[in-house]
């Protein structure tokens, strides 16, 4: 997400940041094009309007043309800017602060991913707020979803409402109320049912769930592919219900990203989190100010931080360290770095929250280095046999050609990995022999091919 419209302000800005000195004009073209950029984006025009004037206003003052990096301080108004549209500086937790059991109602369209952000938010409930958490769909309109809903209550460990055919919404709502008094749950989610579009039986059906179970929390479910149908669907249920937080779901494709910039404007109410992939742990916090940061490609490395740590056997890394300290690495230990790798997400996904990595990102597309290249490196390990994985010296052709044939490879692909592999134990011994001081003395040049610095092998100055 918000790629396309990242490029086009990176754009701008390096034509700013070439210029010593910048005046009114320069400025206002820059702004110019960063209007169209939102546009473009499916930024809501009159989000786009207050946005623009609101830099302006900033941008065109004596902090800007008298500043010695004007380029800079352009952007950082715009960066200040952008995090004040997509809801102020930190995120915004779940208000959870009321007496068992806290009702949580999700509403939204059909489709918009609502049963599944449901299992999601009951898997991360109880994970990371160490609640107890009941499930329950209301939904009668859509053929299996209350099955739905059972199955991935079953998946996230929580418990879900059981079923009776027949039972109207209202009912099942009140059940799974009195249910959670009387079983000792902390929270009750509330999964109401959507429709392929706004009508007036859906808004009464949700006022009405609304009323009888007064939820502590409201949550609009809208996905962010949608655009600015998200930004119509978000203005209608606010007027209808009163919402008062907003999920987005499939936040990791490659939609235009204006809705997630216009909800805060035409609703009032904070985007709380986000959805981030199809499995039932990628539901994440929105923090404006990292999204900000990535769209301007500022990067987000404590987002990056936040997810190694979350993802990564910190066992099993220190284990890692000290045998590549020793060199002792072998293709048992690549396979599990390529594990950690892929728990982190896609790689564009990773690049994305690093700083100033547009062109890099691009070249790796032209590349073509995805997760499937890890998963068939995987793969390629995962044929040979414990010695060879040990001893990758003993893999000659005969081998090879087995090892391909079991991974469904060629026999390149396995001396590719054979020549990656080989090439990081030979870096990682070097490591190992320089020690510390000698490569603060001599350099990475060290480690490459030869083990040489320039000319010829001499120290660099």
């Amino acid at each position: 997400m918000f790629e396309a419209l990242s490029d086009r302000l990176s754009g701008v800005f390096e034509g700013l940041r070439k210029r010593g000195a910048l005046s009114e004009q320069d400025v206002s073209e820059a702004l110019r094009e960063v209007r169209l950029a939102l546009l473009d984006a499916d930024v809501a025009l009159d989000v786009v309007r207050d946005f623009i004037a609101k830099v302006r206003e900033r941008a065109v003052g004596a902090e800007v043309l008298r500043s010695v990096t004007p380029g800079q301080q352009v952007v950082k108004i715009v960066n200040d800017c952008l995090v004040d549209a997509l809801g102020g500086s930190g995120a915004v937790g779940l208000d959870l602060n009321a007496p068992a059991p806290v009702a949580i109602l999700m509403v939204g369209l059909q489709g918009s991913g609502k049963t599944t952000t449901s299992g999601k938010l009951g898997l991360r409930l109880r994970d990371k707020s160490r609640r107890k958490v009941l499930l329950a769909s209301l939904d009668t309109q859509r053929p299996a979803a209350q099955l739905q809903l059972e199955q991935l209550a079953q998946r996230a460990g929580v418990a879900s409402l059981p079923i009776i055919a027949g039972q109207r919404p209202l009912d099942i709502a009140a059940r799974a109320m009195d249910t959670g008094r009387r079983e000792g749950y902390d929270i009750v989610i509330l999964d109401t049912a959507g429709r392929l579009s706004i009508d007036l039986a859906l808004m009464e059906e949700v006022r009405a769930i609304r009323a009888a179970t007064n939820p502590v929390e409201t949550l609009l479910v809208v996905d962010a592919m949608t655009g600015q149908d998200a930004v119509v669907t978000a203005r209608s249920f606010n007027e209808a219900v009163g919402v008062t937080g907003i999920v987005m779901t499939r936040m990791d494709g490659d939609a235009r990203g204006g809705a997630a910039l216009s909800m805060r404007a035409v609703t009032g109410a904070p985007i709380k989190l986000v959805g981030v992939g199809e499995k039932l742990d990628a539901l994440e916090d929105f923090h404006p100010e990292r999204v900000a940061g990535r769209i301007l490609g500022m990067g987000d490395i404590v987002g990056l931080v936040e997810r190694a740590t979350e993802t990564i056997d910190q066992e099993e890394a220190e284990k890692l360290a000290r045998k590549m300290a020793k060199g002792t690495f072998d293709l048992d230990d690549f396979a599990s770095q390529l594990r950690q790798i892929t728990k982190m997400g896609s790689l564009s996904g990773i690049l994305g929250m690093l700083p100033g990595v547009g062109k890099l990102k691009a070249q790796i597309a032209d590349a073509n280095i995805n997760t499937k290249m890890i998963h068939r490196q995987a793969a390629i390990i995962s044929s040979m046999t414990k010695a060879e994985r040990r001893t990758p010296d003993i893999i000659k052709a005969s081998r090879k050609k087995r090892i391909a044939a079991g991974s469904g490879v060629s026999v390149q692909d396995v001396n590719r990995l054979l020549k990656q592999f080989d090439d990081m134990s030979t870096m990682m011994k070097r490591m190992n022999k320089l020690g510390q001081k000698g490569l603060m003395r001599q350099g990475l040049a060290a480690l490459m091919p030869g083990g040489r610095g320039p000319a010829g092998g001499r120290r660099p100055f």
